[in-house]
């Protein structure tokens, strides 16, 4: 599997992205970062259903830049790409993509190790602006998870 990473506002490459990738069950079979291209190969045997997240890590400089995205019941494949864009933080591209975002924090509360990545997700979190009520709803459940555990 492979792809390339972008910024959906000018569609520049992120560098330093991980793509993380789980199994049905949530199990992470493999991660790696993008390269100053936003590029990322990950070997995953063809055919698998896999889920994927795009998200910074909280070590990085970049760990409040980007809200995260996840792409879930991906068939691997060697020849297909999975490019992504991701949100910057503190803008708004409407409805679909804090929803996007919203499931990445979704997949990372089920995954991540909480008290290192909670401080992040926090801020990132507070930053995006709903459309309806049940999007905001599930924001501030996501919030007061990852505040709970900063």
């Amino acid at each position: 599997m492979f792809g390339q990473v972008r910024a959906v506002s000018d569609q520049s490459p992120i560098f330093m992205i991980k793509v993380s990738v789980y199994r049905s069950d949530l199990s992470e079979i493999d991660h790696v970062f993008t390269d100053e291209e936003g590029r990322y190969s990950v070997a995953i045997a063809a055919g698998e259903t896999v889920t994927v997240r795009f998200d910074t890590h909280h070590s990085l400089t970049n760990a409040r830049d980007w809200q995260p995205s996840v792409v879930a019941n991906v068939i691997t494949s060697d020849e297909t790409p999975l490019d992504r864009s991701l949100l910057p933080t503190g803008q708004d591209y409407g409805a679909a993509g804090n929803m996007d975002a919203l499931n990445g924090y979704v997949i990372a509360a089920a995954v991540q190790e909480v008290e290192e990545y909670a401080p992040t997700a926090a801020y990132r979190l507070s930053m995006l602006k709903q459309h309806s009520l049940v999007l905001s709803s599930l924001q501030q459940r996501l919030l007061d998870h990852f505040s709970e555990t900063a």
